[in-house]
Parts: C-alpha cells; sequence; structure tokens
C-alpha cells in the first residue's frame, strides 16, 4: 500500500462570501498545506464541514485537489456515513475521482452495535480497491469503536487503519498491540499526538497543522529519531494553540485563526458561525505566541 503519510491535515473546506464553496482557494490552501510540513490532507472529513456539503461538491473537491496536487501529497476523502448504502455509493464515486483513500466515520445518531458497526465498514470495505480508514471519534457520534471491533476489522485486506480521536488511550494501545504492521494508527486529537506515538502509533490526522504544520512534523520526526525530550519540548509548547484551535467546536476556531492571518477561507456553513468575540479574542491571543508555518 502507498505510505499515506505520518502528517495529514484535515482540510477546511474555503467558502466565499454567498456561502459556496470557493474551488479555487481550496486548491491553494491544498498546495499550502503540503509545502508547510504535511504529506497528505484529508477531505470533506468533520473539519472540511462534510455534513453541510452536498455530494456534487465533494466530488468537485475530491477531482480538482486530487489534479492539482498530483503525486505531491496524498488525498483522502471523506465518505463516511450513517447510511451504509451512502457510504457505499459515496466511496464507489470518490474512488472515480482517483484519490488515494477514504476515511469512514463511525456511524452517528443512529447507535449501531459493535457487531453492527463490523459489517458496515466491511460493506463498504468490500465495494472499493480504495484503502480504508476508520474514523473513531465517540465525541460526535455518541458511540465509540471497541479495540476488539477494530482488531477485527483489521483482517478485512483493504482497511488500512484508523484515525483515532476517541482520546482513550488503554483501546488504543490494545489495537496497537493487537494488530499488523500493515494497519496503521494515526491520533486524530493534536493533544494525544505524542502519547500515541509512544505506543507504537504512526502519526497524526491534524487541525492544528493548518498552522504549525512545520513545527508538528519536526515534533513527530525528532520522536521518532529518538530525541524524546525535544518532542515532548514542542509538544508542550503546541499545548496552548491546541486548546485555542478547540475551545469551541471545530471547524470555527481554526477557520477563524485562517482568516485572521490573511489565509481567506470563509465562515463555516450555518448551524455553524464565526467564532463570537469573546472565543475570537482567545484566538488571537493565542496565535501572537507561534510562529505561523503556513506559507500564505
Amino acid at each position: 500500500m502507498k505510505d499515506l503519510g505520518r502528517l495529514i491535515t484535515a482540510m477546511v473546506t474555503p467558502f466565499d462570501e454567498d456561502g459556496s464553496v470557493d474551488y479555487r482557494q481550496a486548491i491553494r490552501l491544498a498546495l499550502a498545506l503540503l509545502n508547510s510540513g504535511s504529506d497528505g490532507l484529508v477531505i470533506v472529513g468533520t473539519t472540511g464541514e462534510s455534513p453541510t456539503l452536498f455530494r456534487d461538491e465533494e466530488l468537485k473537491l475530491f477531482t480538482d485537489i486530487k489534479s492539482a496536487v498530483g503525486e505531491k501529497g496524498t488525498i483522502i476523502a471523506g465518505t463516511g456515513s450513517n447510511s451504509t448504502a451512502e457510504a457505499v455509493e459515496a466511496t464507489k464515486a470518490a474512488e472515480q475521482t482517483g484519490v488515494d483513500a477514504c476515511l469512514l466515520v463511525v456511524p452517528y445518531y443512529n447507535k449501531p452495535t459493535q457487531d453492527n458497526l463490523y459489517w458496515h465498514f466491511k460493506a463498504i470495505a468490500e465495494s472499493t480497491n480504495l484503502p480504508c480508514i476508520l474514523y473513531n471519534v465517540p465525541s460526535r457520534t455518541a458511540i465509540s469503536l471497541t479495540a476488539d471491533t477494530v482488531i477485527r476489522l483489521s483482517n478485512v485486506d483493504n482497511i488500512v487503519g484508523i484515525k483515532e480521536a476517541s482520546g482513550n488511550l488503554s483501546e488504543i494501545s490494545k489495537v496497537i498491540e493487537n494488530t499488523g504492521s500493515d494497519f496503521t494508527v494515526w491520533s486524530g486529537n493534536d493533544t494525544d499526538t505524542l502519547p500515541i506515538l509512544a505506543l507504537g502509533g504512526y502519526g497524526v490526522i491534524s487541525v492544528a497543522s493548518h498552522i504549525v504544520g512545520r513545527q508538528i512534523r519536526e515534533m513527530i520526526y525528532s520522536y521518532i529519531d529518538g530525541e524524546i525530550k525535544k518532542a515532548a519540548d514542542i509538544h508542550r509548547h503546541l499545548m496552548p494553540l491546541i486548546n485555542a484551535l478547540f475551545i469551541i467546536a471545530n471547524p470555527m476556531p481554526v477557520k477563524y485563526a485562517l482568516n485572521h492571518i490573511g489565509f481567506k477561507v470563509g465562515n463555516p456553513r450555518p448551524p455553524l458561525f464565526e467564532p463570537d468575540e469573546t472565543v475570537a479574542s482567545v484566538i488571537r491571543e493565542s496565535l501572537k505566541e507561534y510562529k505561523i508555518d503556513l506559507v500564505n
């Protein structure tokens, strides 16, 4: 399987003033992120506002960004859904755009059992030749993939890894211990990147890398190179910014931060809005303390 990268940015979706997708700016942002430390990008994930995008918008984003990026980085399409049939359809359509992999979020709202989750993800994986990455984010989905279910799913040929945003290091450790070397665990929380690396994880699918991608990359490779203190120093240094970027629901803070530093991505689509002044001031003050890595 193609190496999808250690540092992958879950990219925001830029919008025009009228709320339509700004495809030109999306391409510009994708290339800037790859020039700022990222190995790859998730397009139309949670950070990309997948709940408020239409299918034709998603497919055009996949097509345009993959065409512009080429081999400069990997493009991972967010194609998960709380409907198995819809996720299968979306994944098949994404495959036709030339993306490198797909990201499949745990179904939200309808609360399937663990056995239901196994068959859901297996059905999607069997519908495509794309590598499939599971996405466990119980803070948004109300349920969590257990380690046992992940281990079971790791035996499906093209289920190649998981983005783990549960924060449950015990379960994550169990997954790493009981899956093969061809199964990859990425942190799904910027706060957990170093702890998950210490457990044997591979990297991170990050939000903060919009702003400090080179610094996150340096942290990852410092750890890999055995420079543990340096990695820990970088991790601690970045924590206040990471906390500011999650002070309210993602992607509202990171979009505000990007706009503030001059990389215009527009406001989120309703029901999300630009942060109020109290929240915005926290983000602005935090940004003052950091070197901005994004190439504008």
